[in-house]
């Protein structure tokens, strides 16, 4: 890989957001999803767990893909230590969003960078706080259809921005893809990003000029 040099991109997921938010910072790549087992280990708490779902989907395209750089990302959202997953229905959902109405609940995105034979991931959380709901507008947000793919039951860039009170931490993380924490873990791989170009390897560090003789 020489430096400067562009990159075949993969992002390791199927999330429209998440292929949003890379196109929206010049970021080209190819969607190739994962599929991997998602559920809890035992006694797995929900960091260690979204964190190992990431750099399980790096790895698992990393495989098959060694010379491009894999994007993987996971976020679950957390009340009370329990995990919120994503609705198998509607009524799943309204007692979601029953359960999170006027109240703060984490949201926690892992992501994880893969090339080479390296991979880099990290995880932040966001503190998120509703609104208090009724049942009627839980009802009415529910059957615009936004929740039913969506961890929490809710998107934020959507019509579920109006029920959100408060955020405390990075937006796009839960969106589902802090950009600014992608960069970190790209710079760790020894990768650059660039406005116009998007990703490339970082070009090694010039040599110290020679020292003039002492007289």
């Amino acid at each position: 890989m020489s430096a400067g040099a562009p990159l075949e991109v993969i992002l390791a997921s199927q999330s429209p957001r998440r292929r949003e938010l890379l196109t929206l910072v010049g970021i080209r790549h190819v969607v190739r999803p994962a599929d991997i087992d998602e559920s809890e280990l035992p006694g797995e708490a929900p960091v260690p767990h979204v964190e190992r779902l990431a750099r399980e989907k790096a790895h698992r395209l990393a495989e098959r893909h060694p010379a491009a750089l894999v994007i993987a990302a996971d976020t679950i959202v957390v009340l009370d230590d329990a995990i919120l997953g994503k609705p198998a229905d509607a009524s799943e959902a309204c007692a979601t969003l029953a359960r999170l109405s006027g109240r703060t609940h984490v949201v926690h995105t892992a992501i994880a960078v893969a090339l080479g034979g390296r991979t880099e991931s990290a995880v932040e959380s966001v503190a998120v706080t509703f609104r208090a709901l009724d049942a009627e507008e839980i009802a009415a947000y529910v059957a615009t259809g936004e929740p039913m793919d969506k961890a929490g039951a809710y998107g934020i860039q959507g019509y579920g921005a109006t029920i959100v009170e408060r955020i405390d931490g990075d937006y796009f993380s839960v969106m589902g893809l802090g950009l600014r924490r992608l960069v970190a873990l790209l710079e760790r791989l020894g990768l650059r990003y660039d406005f116009a170009a998007g990703v490339s390897a970082r070009p090694p560090a010039a040599a110290p000029a020679p020292r003039a003789p002492s007289r």
